[in-house]
């Protein structure tokens, strides 16, 4: 991998592994429904289901592999409509209340601007593209 590419690859791991790091947290300490005070049974097996999601992502990404990218923008998109109805429709709160729904919007940001750059200079395979 080319330096611009491993450092948009180094964002997109960090942030998928914060979010791994968050979700098996959440697992281990409060198991499968973790917000089960404010969420409904399937949004806390949504956030559960991201605890093997994020690293996979992660883990492709690593390999070189565009599926990474693919599903890092399906977790980014997911988790921020999951997170803003959690927010706004559960909790009745703001977006400046809420700074992990804030960092949440940056990542997001971050992963499905750059996807359609990252997704061109990497492969299905993880090979160099030709």
């Amino acid at each position: 991998m080319a330096p611009p590419v491993r450092l948009v690859v180094a964002g997109y791991v960090l942030g998928l592994l914060v979010g791994t790091v968050a979700h098996v947290g959440d697992l281990l300490s409060h198991g499968f429904f973790a917000h089960r005070a404010f969420a409904p049974p399937w949004l806390d097996l949504y956030w559960s289901s991201l605890a093997v999601l994020d690293s996979l992502a992660a883990v492709l990404l690593l390999r070189g592999r565009v599926g990474g990218v693919d599903l890092a923008c399906a977790i980014v998109v997911t988790d921020l409509a999951a997170n803003a109805y959690a927010v706004h429709g559960l909790q009745g709160a703001a977006l400046q209340d809420a700074p992990g729904l804030q960092r949440l919007w940056v990542f997001g940001l971050f992963v499905l601007a750059t996807a359609p750059w990252l997704r061109r200079r990497l492969s299905p395979a993880g090979a160099r593209p030709a």
